[in-house]
């Protein structure tokens, strides 16, 4: 398990009607609905570029992908200097434990788009993987940008 520490910032946040919250994605230009998954998903993006310095012009959130005949969403990929896709983090909410279905959930998605490093998060726990020649090994540490990889 990886101890994270999330990074004061200033979200913008508005009340679009009693009892609906919504989040400014600095990243995608847009308000989204503020669930638990997304507090979660908007932290760890805060995270990856304050403390781990990723540049978030590499940082997709939320996109579309073909996972056999299904269309899937990934939370966060993130793409190396050479635009290929490198770390894929799954994102859940606070009251979701993280379990086997979460990191199946997360292999799964691996099959459509293979990536060296695979997290999930729930926010208050944090689990990576690296690939390593067969399988997935777990990691102690997110690699910060531009460590070897």
């Amino acid at each position: 398990m990886i101890k994270i520490y999330y990074p004061h910032y200033a979200f913008k946040i508005k009340e679009e009607e009693p009892g609906k919250e919504l989040i400014f994605d600095e990243l995608r230009k847009q308000w989204v609905s503020l669930t638990s998954e997304e507090w979660v998903r908007q932290n760890f993006i805060r995270y990856l570029i304050d403390i781990k310095k990723y540049p978030p012009s590499y940082i997709a959130i939320e996109r579309k992908m073909k996972l056999s005949e299904m269309t899937k969403r990934f939370d966060i990929l993130v793409f190396d200097e050479g635009a290929r896709p490198w770390m894929m983090v799954e994102c859940k909410g606070m009251e979701i434990d993280l379990d086997k279905a979460v990191l199946w959930q997360a292999l799964h998605y691996n099959i459509a788009i293979p990536v060296k490093y695979l997290v999930i998060t729930n926010g208050l726990q944090c689990c990576a993987y690296e690939k390593g020649t067969l399988d997935f090994d777990e990691v102690p540490v997110l690699p910060a940008y531009g460590e070897p990889k």
